[in-house]
């Protein structure tokens, strides 16, 4: 399948988890792809993965937090692919803790990168992608926007904004045809959750020492499978933002085994 020949992708957060096995699976597709992250080791593995698709992939280091870089970093991307027609947001962070002993500066670094750091991607991409073709745009909320995840608040609040945001901007942005969608991973292992990302925009959850286990119990997948691969988001993702995708928009889903039903 190659639903990606002649379209150009922009994926923030590819350098580790799901981001990366999004830019590989654009890639596997025939697409030509951007990748921007704040941890340049991070990149060069995913262009060592990419292997000989590694000719259409451009990477950028970019820390989605700062205004100035992703200015600069979109620019570099639209410069390097002549244009955009699909963008990921998959940068983000998960951070946990007591809220009572949450301090304000956690709480708004969480909010800052992957709140405002979307909100930063997305605005920026925007002129780009009224000129592209089948222009589409998938953000990267979570089933703690719906679900109560406990120690998570930071997060849940970043998420569930995002979500929101992304019924707005599908709204306002229907008339130039580009659509926007997010999805909602749950059980999914990858950097952010199992603490190997390779950059703060993909680091792990840490709970409290003290936290309680059994708040956790029903938060594993129906399917009875454990925690899926990041490339089982990708695939979703790959498809929303392609011309598969053409009639989706405002919506979101949910990847997560059945572990909210």
């Amino acid at each position: 399948m190659n639903r990606y020949e002649g379209r150009r992708a922009l994926v923030t957060g590819g350098g580790s988890g799901i981001g990366q096995a999004t830019v590989l699976r654009m890639l596997a597709e025939g697409g030509r792809v951007v990748a921007a992250d704040v941890s340049e080791a991070g990149l060069a593995d995913t262009v060592a993965k990419a292997g000989d698709a590694a000719t259409r992939l451009t990477t950028v280091v970019m820390d989605v937090a700062d205004e100035d870089s992703v200015k600069a970093g979109v620019a570099t991307a639209v410069q390097a692919l002549g244009g955009l027609d699909a963008v990921v947001n998959a940068a983000g962070i998960l951070r946990s803790s007591h809220t009572h002993e949450t301090t304000l500066a956690s709480f708004e670094q969480v909010l800052r990168i992957n709140l405002v750091g979307t909100f930063l991607v997305v605005r920026e991409t925007i002129p780009a992608l009224r000129e592209g073709n089948g222009a589409a745009v998938v953000n990267f909320s979570s089933t703690s926007a719906m679900f109560a995840h406990p120690y998570m608040a930071a997060y849940a609040a970043s998420k569930g904004g995002i979500q929101s945001m992304t019924h707005a901007l599908a709204s306002e942005y229907a008339g130039a045809g580009i659509r926007f969608n997010s999805v909602q991973p749950g059980s999914i292992s990858s950097g952010m959750t199992d603490g190997s990302g390779a950059s703060k925009q993909s680091a792990g959850p840490g709970l409290p020492a003290d936290a309680d286990m059994s708040l956790f119990m029903k938060l594993a997948p129906a399917l009875g499978q454990g925690f899926a691969g990041p490339e089982t988001v990708a695939g979703v993702v790959a498809m929303l933002a392609s011309d598969d995708g053409a009639f989706i928009t405002g919506t979101e889903v949910r990847i997560d085994g059945g572990t909210h039903f």
